[in-house]
């Protein structure tokens, strides 16, 4: 059975999108590398953020934070910070 020319529009259009242009799978990996290095970021600067806030308050209150609450006051923390 011969490839049909749907085929092969279809893998001439892939092959444009990968390796059409200037190095576009280079650029999309650097993108992808980069959301990698500022997930992480982010997700130790939330964890630097609960260590801090987490601590004073429940040795202030006598009360240990369940994990809903943190889970709460991390999404709340994440929402401020968008806005501002």
């Amino acid at each position: 059975m011969a490839p049909g020319i749907w085929q092969i529009l279809l893998v001439l259009v892939i092959v444009l999108i990968l390796f059409g242009g200037r190095g576009k799978i280079s650029a999309i990996m650097g993108d992808f590398a980069r959301g990698i290095t500022s997930f992480r970021k982010g997700l130790k600067d939330n964890e630097e953020n609960e260590g801090e806030g987490d601590s004073g308050s429940a040795s202030s209150s006598g009360e240990i934070p369940s994990s809903d609450s943190a889970s709460t006051g991390s999404a709340a923390r994440e929402e401020e910070t968008r806005r501002s």
